[in-house]
């Protein structure tokens, strides 16, 4: 399946509970997003909380997501680490349980400089075989991918797109400069969807979208389509809720948010906690504000 998609990417929550990877909740999230219009599913990322997530969990969640998507939409498995071959053997089981592509983000702690980071890549798409975006988020990784290693990674046609989490703008139009119509470019903050796809971007990777799944795709593909002020409205419309998302550090608002609305996500998992009283408040007010609908 071609994991270029156009739109929506939702990087998506992962269900716990006592035993692990709740799959009964999973299955129930993956046919929400697509009745819903998402474009495409991310599972096993930061949102996902992969990094406190076993290979094995991982391998069962892929497998899950996999089998209740049913071809509807691509699932993509987020593949992390800072060792490059556990990322390795994290990508190959990706294929094995029938992911359609691979997320691989900057290896966390070592900071390598960026011919390593251009050896780790392909290092994991060699072993892979998989179509893989890369994911440059230095907030979590502490290594900024710079526009000139993307554009050489850009040369591999498996290497399809960039998720671009940097928050600067001016790097993220050279990217967009430098890789043209060699790979897709999604903003990796739900904040900046229109500034991205005003540089040519084709859409998000959206936290956003696990609350609010259908106006996220909807603001995508009004830009496309050229209605850009409903666009734009879209985007301004959620800005107070993103901002509030992003309050305590990210999944703890987000998998709030998801429960609250209905699914039985469990908690996170440490070293992240829940948030306290006061916060929950404010999150569920500006969830009923904004109208996000909770199940019967």
């Amino acid at each position: 399946m071609n994991i270029r998609f156009d739109g929506s990417g939702v990087a998506l929550v992962t269900p716990f509970d006592a035993q692990g990877v709740n799959a009964t909740v999973l299955r129930e999230l993956v046919r929400f997003h697509v009745d819903r219009g998402t474009d495409a599913l991310i599972i096993c990322g930061s949102t996902g909380e992969a990094a406190t997530m076993t290979p094995e969990e991982q391998r069962y969640a892929t497998e899950v997501a996999v089998e209740a998507a049913n071809g509807a939409i691509p699932i993509i498995t987020g593949c992390g680490g800072s060792d490059t071959a556990a990322v390795v053997r994290l990508a190959q089981q990706a294929a094995q349980a029938g992911a359609d592509g691979i997320l691989l983000s900057a290896p966390p702690y070592n900071k390598p400089p960026q011919r390593g980071l251009i050896a780790h890549f392909r290092a994991v798409v060699e072993a892979a075989d998989l179509p893989a975006v890369i994911y440059n988020v230095p907030g979590r990784s502490a290594v900024n991918i710079m526009p000139e290693t993307i554009a050489a990674l850009a040369d591999d046609a498996r290497f399809v797109g960039i998720k671009e989490a940097s928050g600067d703008i001016s790097q993220i139009a050279e990217v967009a400069r430098l890789t043209a119509d060699r790979m897709t470019l999604w903003s990796g903050n739900d904040d900046q969807t229109i500034p991205v796809m005003a540089l040519g971007g084709r859409g998000i990777i959206s936290v956003l979208g696990n609350i609010v799944p259908g106006d996220v795709s909807r603001m995508a593909h009004a830009w496309l389509a050229g209605d850009h002020a409903a666009a734009l409205a879209l985007q301004l419309r959620y800005l107070p809720l993103i901002k509030l998302l992003f309050t305590e550090p990210n999944p703890i608002p987000v998998k709030m948010a998801v429960a609250w609305m209905g699914f039985d996500v469990g908690d996170v998992r440490l070293p992240l906690v829940r948030t306290d009283d006061a916060y929950r408040q404010r999150l569920e007010g500006a969830l009923a504000e904004a109208g996000v609908a909770r199940r019967a």
